[in-house]
């Protein structure tokens, strides 16, 4: 098969691309810059310039493609609203591409607001879009399903290895920035997480399975307390590991104390079933405890 990915050569996106070509398939990537299309050409496959906010590129991409894997985010958190309709515009290019056909689209996703205190499963609906919530890839996903379109979606939880891990890459420079380690309350709050090498693998399930309206969960972890993150953390870094109140989280972490205190544990049992998926990597803390943190 012949995919399109875009985020090629991001974090997740390039880890895609490996796991697609060693399982046979040739991969088009979307590169903006010289040193993508390089590094894209590295892994073995082909380039195709543009980026998210040019959508003839993306149209043009998806068309020339037997099924699609949109990776891509800007994960500046600060502009998060722009990004999210960005993402949207996005998927809506990609999209109409594939309308009529029976091409593949995988929709990236994430497992953080999809359960208040329990355990998330792949059958829980999105949060609807909001002012605090804009975040519109499943909504968008949705939209095409209904006009024809083989579209399924894969959420994320904390994508770790040694030298990333989702929103905890943020914990680790506010540590460092503020010289302690923090968490909210009695810290009991839990994160799911996978690693990066068991991520690239589902993408490709999903994308062979060609379920449409699917949802995956791309969970090893189902939680992991939020303390001994950052006990991991301090322990790296060698700072204090203090509690903090719930008052005084926007002002030490600023907006990822939006997160900080909340318990986001997901499930993988359906998409283990579904998929055959066997997540086999390193924990969380483990990396944590083993990563490059100079390159953090």
């Amino acid at each position: 098969m012949r995919v399109f990915v875009t985020g090629a050569t991001g974090f997740v996106g390039s880890a895609v691309v490996h796991e697609l070509i060693n399982a046979g398939h040739q991969v088009l990537g979307l590169a903006r810059g010289d040193a993508g299309a390089k590094s894209l050409i590295a892994a073995g496959a082909q380039v195709h310039r543009g980026d998210l906010e040019d959508l003839e590129s993306l149209r043009s991409g998806a068309a020339a493609a037997d099924g699609v894997i949109h990776t891509a985010f800007n994960h500046d958190f600060s502009k998060f609203a722009a990004n999210c309709e960005m993402d949207r515009r996005a998927i809506e290019a990609l999209g109409a591409a594939l309308v009529g056909s029976d091409r593949p689209l995988i929709v990236t996703s994430g497992t953080g607001l999809l359960g208040a205190n329990r355990v998330a499963t792949e059958e829980d609906a999105a949060p609807p879009v909001s002012a605090s919530y804009p975040r519109a890839s499943e909504a968008t996903a949705a939209s095409l399903a209904a006009q024809g379109v083989n579209v399924s979606v894969v959420r994320l939880p904390q994508v770790h290895d040694r030298v990333k891990q989702g929103l905890v890459t943020y914990a680790v420079a506010i540590a460092r920035e503020k010289g302690v380690s923090a968490y909210i309350g009695d810290g009991l709050n839990r994160w799911p997480a996978v690693h990066l090498l068991d991520a690239a693998p589902l993408y490709r399930l999903a994308l062979e399975k060609r379920s449409a309206g699917a949802r995956y969960h791309a969970v090893a972890e189902e939680g992991v307390p939020v303390r001994e993150i950052a006990e991991a953390i301090g322990r790296s870094l060698k700072v204090p590991v203090v509690s903090m109140s719930a008052e005084k989280a926007g002002e030490h972490f600023g907006w990822l104390g939006m997160f900080a205190g909340f318990d986001m544990r997901a499930s993988s049992a359906l998409t283990q079933k579904r998929l055959g998926w066997r997540p086999t990597g390193p924990g969380l803390i483990s990396d944590l405890d083993n990563m490059r943190y100079s390159q953090a």
